[in-house]
């Protein structure tokens, strides 16, 4: 009994400390994202095609605390808005969500986080028709529609990749309290739009 407490006491310190420190990245990303945006392009040459002028677009990413951060992640149905970490590892997670794979830019991003109440804890709670809206370090927002939740098996990697037959543009996950499966939350983009 006095384990499970201890337990439970370390979990909700966790969160609430998670949740401060993505708070104060939060508001450090917030004052760099520019006012007005131009997508980031960088020209792409082929040492044997000099002619190569199609753009390649790049994320743009900003340096915190030596951690490097692609965007924030806005979640109005929950109140949740967060810092996202450009690559997952253990410790990034009990700072903020982390890009587990993907890009928002090739529409293939998931995102993982732990199940704090102050991340990613409430996701099963969101309906179908929910808004995310992500938004990358120039400010551009992209803004994705929930239309499929579910729960995976915490061992089965490749339905966390690929899911059903349909296509995501974005995948959220966290675990649920057993830590047995994830909580999954797909979404499809419907707009996107310049920043402020």
């Amino acid at each position: 009994m006095i384990s499970a407490l201890s337990l439970c006491v370390y979990n909700i310190h966790e969160d609430q400390k998670g949740g401060e420190q993505a708070q104060l990245i939060l508001e450090e990303i917030k004052a760099e994202i520019p006012e007005s945006t131009e997508t980031a392009t960088e020209k792409k040459y082929d040492l044997f095609s000099e002619y190569e002028t199609e753009p390649v677009f790049t994320e743009a990413v900003i340096a915190i605390d030596d951690a490097i951060y692609i965007g924030v992640i806005c979640i109005p149905d929950l109140g949740i808005e967060l810092p996202v970490m450009n690559e997952w590892s253990y410790p990034n997670l009990k700072i903020a969500p982390c890009r587990y794979k993907g890009s928002y830019l090739d529409h293939n991003m998931i995102i993982a986080a732990h199940n704090y109440r102050s991340h990613f804890g409430r996701i099963g709670e969101l309906n179908s028709g929910s808004k995310i809206i992500f938004t990358d370090i120039t400010g551009k927002d992209y803004i994705y529609e929930v239309n499929n939740i579910e729960n995976i098996n915490g061992t089965d990697i490749e339905a966390m990749d690929f899911g059903s037959a349909e296509s995501w543009d974005l995948t959220l996950f966290t675990c649920t309290l057993s830590g047995q499966s994830r909580v999954t939350i797909r979404a499809n983009q419907v707009e996107e739009r310049e920043g402020k």
